[in-house]
């Protein structure tokens, strides 16, 4: 290896150099064909040091090509992208690719059918703040979305993938059915306002429901089926064009594009004609009314003749007869018929006239200002179905929801990236300078159209009063029919580019799968055609058809779009202030500010329009979004909301730590300690059961489980028990969070586990564990010292300690008590939280139906009568029903076994002292005393005196296993084998002096008196609340004392012995939070 680096230096060219002639050794692995490749991979370029990062991670060198063609597509989307057979590159510019598609979508059927009723009855002034309100939005929007797009490409899907890549899966499924639904009305707008060109100004008598002689109710009733009829046939004609093949529709995109530009600068030239030479359009008035101009040919009451006085077809209309000494209607009596000129040109005058706006009521005869009429005081409105009326009530709001959906279709350029040559450059400038476009467009027609037309033809909808011609068609040049004919194939060819795009949307957005319902729609045709979705759309799409009117479609559509847009722009604000790294859009002039003024616009115009399609299009949005929270796909997409959660957390944690929390929002805060099996499975399932009653999905919970060894050994071992825990936590349902801690033993693990869980101010302030299991045994003697341990712990760092006993007999979730008690021993005031812990339980549908007792615990100088008033007095403040009952315990005599007990687990621990045993042996043997079961108990001194018997040894029963009586005179001492088989001495004799001092003592009274309150607690706890579904008590705090075994043996029997026969026990020791939760719950 040295000679080959050397030779490698001297030669200056690594194996290529030519040096000495010699060949040199290539690989420092001899006789090693792998090596050798590896040599040739990295010799001459100067790698070698980093051969085995090599091998997972590769050389910039050979990822600079890929990094250079790096399209930053976002991630799920790929699979949406179409391919392209023909392997041509995407060629089309700004132009073709991004304006003129947004130019067609944005101009559509209400700026043909409804923008000069809208300036009419609006006024100029109102409608310019109309568009200019709308024209802003969409702008802002445009500004976002720009901002978004160039930070990534956009497939197929626009505003979907924008925000489901930048909000997540929840906002983005929500907003895109949203934004489906919007595009599939906007279809169903589209049919509705060609059927309408159709059926009032081309071709009326193609109508199935004949409308002539009927008025009122009768006659909308008459058009409305038309509409339906006419429009089902449509649709269904134009689904089948778009499932036989999109490419025609793409065809005939041009040619529908031209018709739009040819009937707006049509309407340009007309009024640049009546600056020039207004055209004479009159219109036939009675009194300030507008006629409907079909039924006469004249517009007078009588005609000079040779032979006289003529009446004419309108005398015939308003007279019974056609005489002039007939009876007509008193309106058409008292008014002179005249004419205005419907067009008096744009230096005219006539804007101010029009300047402020004319709301109608539904019903409402259309009138001009300004002109005098003569109206009796009583006079009745006759022959209604001759005047021009209003057809529905109008206001502004209803004036902004018709409007909007004629500035949407600004999307058009993002969808179509894939075919950009540089589509980071061609999607800003083509989309915003659509939208300025079409934007004075709008608002230079809302001036003109005010300025050239008279107020009564702009509020006249239909154009009844100009021979049935369309109101913007009568403007324009050289023909109206360039209008008609123009409008009615721009919105057929909207119509279905709605029904192209939007069955696309709903396969995008069914094979992400984040709905799991909508997962059948991605399915298509072998060439990728969305066929099911294509149906779909078509059937929601005859809902708008069904509904039949143009101007109640509208608003609804306005309302989806609407929120897709606010959206956008929150999602452009969220990655602005949140400043996350992968946020580099290349479109440099945008603002968050910008943003969040769009989406306050968006969502003041929702309101604006309609507040009940707003709230109704906000549930159907909050309703998809917590559809796809509880069972939607989980997607990471590295979205905002991620980086919005993160920021939130840490605010709320910097704030949570700024100062102690007040006792009246202190809940349990868990911190469950688990235990596994060598497959690190749970042992104690049973214990997130308990975890999810107490918790109900509220506060902070830890699962937390200890494995000992090291951490490089354990991980795999870590990782699986990490699982296991979440995934018991899924099927419990405990809301939360997990850790595994890994130390050398398990006693240090679950101490780092007690100390390090939480984060900052949200920190656990109980510990859930469960009773030690197999305590009892002499081979796992560690088990109760490690739990004596933990009990310290929490005493120590001030932490709650609640220990569930028997936890396989507790109820798991699924299960439901019918009735019982919850018991609750108070036997130390702990602060109020044994009265907390059965109040959150009852809150469980498991233990809801349970009643709560509550037992006190009264001494010989105790008054328990008024103990009893005062706990019921206390419960009553606090808000809680239960039974309230106190227990006497007078003093009674030790018993036997009680003395027997505490004595021969003392003398034995001197014994194992002097024998000079180690620590574990003397626990192994000081739990073999301890473990005994209980013989016959017998009285030994009265109740005063505490004094210890005469004759002990007459009163002590042999212990288990045959070891004599204390009493002997003989002392079994048991000796281990060595591995060579000789019998091991011990390292130290005891006396026999000592020995006989140890019978000779007498037990400790501190021991003898808890192991009796033991027993007698247990007695009396038995008797109470045997048939108790659960039992809440106290427990003892540890052995101040850590010297000696003794203290934890003791503590361990006095514990055992107090909860035995108790099915369902659950203790608690938290005596120090006495001063924290005094006022808890009141």
């Amino acid at each position: 290896m040295l000679n080959n680096l050397t030779d490698t230096e001297e030669g200056d060219g690594g194996p290529n150099s030519q040096g000495d002639g010699n060949p040199k050794e290539s690989s420092p692995f001899i006789n090693s064909s792998e090596a050798t490749e590896k040599s040739q991979q990295y010799d001459g370029k100067h790698m070698a040091l980093f051969e085995e990062e090599m091998e997972t991670s590769p050389m910039v060198s050979s990822m600079l090509s890929s990094l250079a063609n790096y399209s930053n597509l976002p991630q799920g989307s790929k699979e949406h992208e179409e391919e392209r057979e023909d392997g041509i590159a995407p060629a089309l510019g700004t132009l073709m690719g991004v304006y003129l598609p947004c130019i067609q979508n944005i101009f559509g059927v209400i700026l043909f059918l409804r923008m000069t009723w809208m300036v009419g009855i609006g006024g100029v002034i109102g409608s310019f703040i109309i568009v200019f309100m709308c024209c802003s939005t969409t702008m802002l929007t445009a500004i976002s979305m720009s901002a978004i797009a160039t930070n990534g490409v956009v497939p197929a899907g626009g505003s979907y993938y924008m925000i489901s890549r930048s909000l997540g899966p929840e906002f983005g499924g929500a907003v895109g059915i949203c934004f489906y639904l919007g595009t599939t009305f906007a279809g169903a707008m589209y049919i509705l306002g060609s059927i309408e060109l159709l059926l009032i100004y081309i071709l009326p008598q193609a109508a199935i429901f004949k409308m002539e002689g009927l008025e009122g109710a009768e006659a909308e009733a008459a058009m409305l089926n038309n509409m339906r009829v006419y429009g089902t046939i449509v649709l269904s004609f134009m689904a089948t064009v778009v499932f036989v093949g999109v490419k025609y529709v793409n065809k005939l995109a041009l040619l529908f594009l031209a018709c739009v530009i040819l009937s707006i600068l049509a309407v340009y030239a007309g009024v640049i004609k009546t600056a020039i030479e207004p055209p004479d359009f009159p219109v036939c008035m009675l009194g300030n009314r507008p006629l409907i101009s079909k039924g006469f040919d004249v517009c007078a009451k009588t005609l000079e003749s040779g032979n006289g006085t003529v009446t004419t077809k309108l005398w015939k209309i308003f007279c019974d007869t056609p005489f002039l000494n007939a009876t007509c209607d008193e309106y058409f009596s008292n008014n002179n018929v005249s004419f205005i000129q419907g067009i008096p040109g744009v230096m005219s005058g006539i804007l101010k006239e029009n300047l402020f706006g004319n709301y109608l009521e539904k019903g409402n005869l259309v009138a001009k200002i300004g002109i005098a009429t003569v109206e009796g005081p009583d006079e009745t409105l006759t022959n209604s179905n001759r005047y021009v009326l209003a057809d529905i009530t109008s206001f502004f709001t209803l004036l902004v929801g018709i409007y909007f959906p004629s500035v949407t279709g600004i999307m058009a350029g993002s969808n179509r990236s894939g075919d950009l040559r540089d589509a980071q450059k061609s999607i800003p400038i083509g989309t915003i300078m659509a939208i300025t476009t079409t934007s004075l467009v709008y608002m230079s027609a809302v001036v003109l159209f005010g300025a050239c037309i008279d107020g009564v033809v702009l509020r006249d909808k239909f154009g009844e009063g100009v021979n049935g011609n369309l109101v913007i068609g009568t403007l324009a040049w050289p023909s109206p029919w360039v209008i008609v004919i123009g409008s009615f194939f721009s919105t057929c060819g909207a119509g279905l580019q709605s029904l192209t795009g939007a069955p696309r949307l709903m396969q995008a957005i069914s094979r992400d799968g984040v709905v799991p319902i909508l997962r059948v729609f991605g399915h298509g045709k072998a060439n990728g055609e969305p066929t099911w979705a294509l149906l779909l759309t078509a059937c929601i799409c005859e809902i708008g058809i069904l509904i039949a009117s143009l101007d109640a479609v509208a608003p609804i559509l306005s309302m989806f779009f609407l929120m897709c847009y606010m959206f956008v722009n929150l999602a452009c604000a969220l990655q602005t202030l949140l400043r996350t790294p992968n946020w580099r859009p290349r479109f440099k002039f945008y603002h968050w500010a910008l943003s969040f003024l769009g989406m306050s616009l968006c969502l003041s115009l929702m309101f604006i329009c309609s507040w009940f399609y707003a709230i109704v299009a906000m549930v159907i949005a909050g309703s998809i979004y917590k559809y796809i929270e509880f069972h939607g796909a989980e997607k990471e997409w590295g979205d905002g909301i991620r980086g919005i959660s993160l920021s939130a957390a840490r605010y709320a944690l910097m704030r949570l730590d700024e100062g102690p929390a007040h006792t009246k929002n202190w809940r349990p805060q868990l911190l469950v300690l688990v235990s596994t099996d060598v497959e690190q499975n749970v042992e104690q399932p049973r214990l997130l059961s308990l975890t999810n009653q107490l918790k109900a999905g509220k506060g902070l919970t830890i699962v937390g489980t200890a494995l000992a060894g090291t951490y490089l050994e354990n991980h795999p071992q870590a990782q699986r028990a990490e699982q296991s825990l979440r995934k018991l936590m899924e099927t419990e349902k405990v809301k939360g969070f997990c850790q595994v801690t890994i130390s050398s033993n398990m006693r240090d693990a679950t101490s780092h586990l007690l100390q390090a869980s939480g984060l900052g101010g949200l920190m656990h302030n109980t510990v859930l564990v469960s009773w030690p299991r197999n305590w009892k045994q002499a081979d796992d003697h560690q088990t109760w010292r490690d739990f004596i341990e933990l009990v310290r712990e929490t005493t120590a760092a001030h932490l709650a300690l609640l220990v569930p006993k028997n936890i396989a007999a507790f109820p798991s979730n699924g299960e439901r008590f019918s009735e019982g008690h919850i018991d609750v021993w108070w036997i130390v005031h702990d602060g109020g939280m044994l009265m907390l812990l059965p109040f959150l339980l009852r809150q469980h549908k498991v233990w809801r139906k349970c009643r709560m007792r509550i037992f006190t615990v009264a001494q010989m100088d105790d008054n328990s009568i008024q103990m009893k008033k005062d706990l019921t007095t206390f419960l009553y403040h606090l808000r809680i029903d239960a039974e309230v009952e106190v227990v006497e315990m007078h003093d009674s005599d030790i018993s036997a076994y009680t003395y027997e007990k505490t004595l021969v687990m003392e003398q034995r621990s001197q014994i194992l002292k002097q024998i000079n045993l180690t620590k574990t042996e003397r626990e192994r043997e000081s739990v073999s005393v301890a473990v005994s079961p209980p013989p016959q108990v017998q009285l030994i001194h009265d109740s005063t005196s505490p004094a210890s018997p005469a004759n002990p040894a007459t009163l002590i029963p042999a212990t288990e296993g045959g070891a004599q009586t204390p009493g002997s005179a003989e002392v079994q001492m048991t000796w281990t084998e060595k591995a060579d088989g000789e019998l091991a001495k011990p390292p130290g004799t005891a006396t026999p002096e000592g020995i006989k001092d140890i019978f000779n003592m007498k037990p400790n009274q501190s021991n003898v008196r808890r192991m009796h309150t033991a027993l007698r607690l247990n007695g009396v706890i038995v008797k109470k609340s045997s048939e108790a579904k659960l039992v809440l008590l106290n427990m003892p705090g540890p052995p101040k004392n850590r010297a000696g075994d003794e203290n934890c043996i003791l503590l361990s029997l006095s514990l055992s012995l107090t909860l035995r026969e108790l099915p369902r026990v659950v203790v608690l020791e938290q005596t120090f939070i006495i001063a924290k939760m005094l006022h808890i719950l009141p």
